[in-house]
């Protein structure tokens, strides 16, 4: 087994190698991006608090900056201000027009303030990670941020911290888990649902999960299986449409969710991108294995989604129509997902 890198080692070689984006340095030396960034501590990086309770007011007083939550295939990056924040033992949110974040404290594991020189200048950020050193979440002052607080936002938040971390593995992606015996079940109960935050524990009750409940009914009333070019297809079409939408991109620690348009559609390699004033997100098309149209009940009306997962069962993001202000009408929503095409039968050899 080879030998974890110490801080110096860590150190040297990133001289060498300054301009990779931390997370594919990180992974060529077979190390986590965390222990990257804490080898890294006392030369322009601390340690802080991970504790959200504590994070979030104080990002809030730096005004406008960018949040950044991303999974193994998106990067979703949304320029607002932090606001309204409610804490909560399992599940934390902040709320707002452009920030708007799902948090579940238990992954938070290690935090870091950074201070760097880049090539456009200093550059400060705010970094959480999970205990396998996968980043959670992170928070970029911009030009026009209040840098004025930094130091004593820093200070406050300030912990100590070891420049070598001992990660734990990387848990796996639970699988589908489909339960054939409750499918009448399942179809029964979905039907009574007046509330989308309802069907993961009908889910967990049923010995089933989210993709294996999607397998388990596929084809009927509630779930549509799509091509997996239904994913392009369905960002243009909205960005002609000027179709506003609810985006969401997570990982165990945080969910960060878009609303409004998507604007400026750019494909670029294996990546589908967009690129917007306040918004961009990046999506490894590769990696997207299947995907469905997945219908709701709820009080206001269905609930339409497009949801995509990778080969190992991972929900990658999911989008939905955005109601217009003052209406529930989301036929010009259900029109577009209504016209994406449907994943074709696989051949009989």
């Amino acid at each position: 087994m080879a030998q974890t890198p110490t801080a110096e080692m860590i150190r040297n070689a990133r001289i060498d190698d300054p301009k990779s984006r931390d997370r594919d340095f990180a992974a060529r030396l077979k190390i986590s991006e965390a222990q990257l960034v804490a080898a890294h501590i006392g030369h322009g990086i601390h340690a802080i608090t991970p504790n959200p309770d504590q994070l979030m007011p104080a990002i809030s007083q730096f005004g406008e900056v960018m949040a950044l939550t991303r999974n193994e295939s998106a990067v979703h990056e949304r320029v607002g201000t932090y606001g309204e924040y409610h804490s909560g033992a399992h599940a934390s949110m902040v709320l707002g027009k452009e920030i708007d974040l799902r948090i579940f404290p238990k992954h938070w594991a290690y935090g870091f303030a950074i201070e760097q020189e880049t090539e456009k200048g200093l550059r400060r950020t705010l970094q959480v990670f999970d205990a396998a050193g996968d980043a959670v979440h992170k928070v970029f002052l911009r030009e026009n941020s209040n840098h004025d607080v930094w130091t004593s936002v820093v200070e406050n938040l300030k912990t100590d911290g070891a420049d070598t971390l001992d990660v734990t593995p990387r848990p796996a992606v639970e699988a589908a888990k489909e339960n054939p015996a409750k499918r009448d079940a399942l179809l029964s109960e979905w039907a009574s649902m007046t509330d989308t935050h309802q069907f993961m524990r009908l889910t967990s009750k049923l010995g089933t999960n989210r993709l294996g409940a999607y397998r388990m009914v596929a084809g009927e009333k509630w779930v549509k299986p799509l091509a997996i070019d239904a994913v392009p297809k369905l960002m243009n079409t909205v960005a002609d449409a000027g179709q506003d939408v609810i985006l969401f991109v997570g990982n165990r620690g945080m969910i960060q969710i878009h609303w409004g348009p998507l604007v400026n559609i750019k494909p670029m390699g294996p990546w589908l991108n967009v690129l917007d004033d306040r918004f961009d997100l990046h999506l490894r098309a590769d990696h997207i294995a299947e995907v469905y149209a997945v219908h709701k009940p709820t009080k206001r009306g269905p609930a339409l989604s497009v949801e995509m997962f990778d080969a190992s069962g991972m929900l990658i993001a999911q989008v939905f129509g955005q109601r217009p202000e003052g209406s529930d009408d989301l036929s010009g929503w259900t029109s577009i997902v209504d016209a994406l095409p449907s994943k074709q039968p696989e051949a009989v050899s």
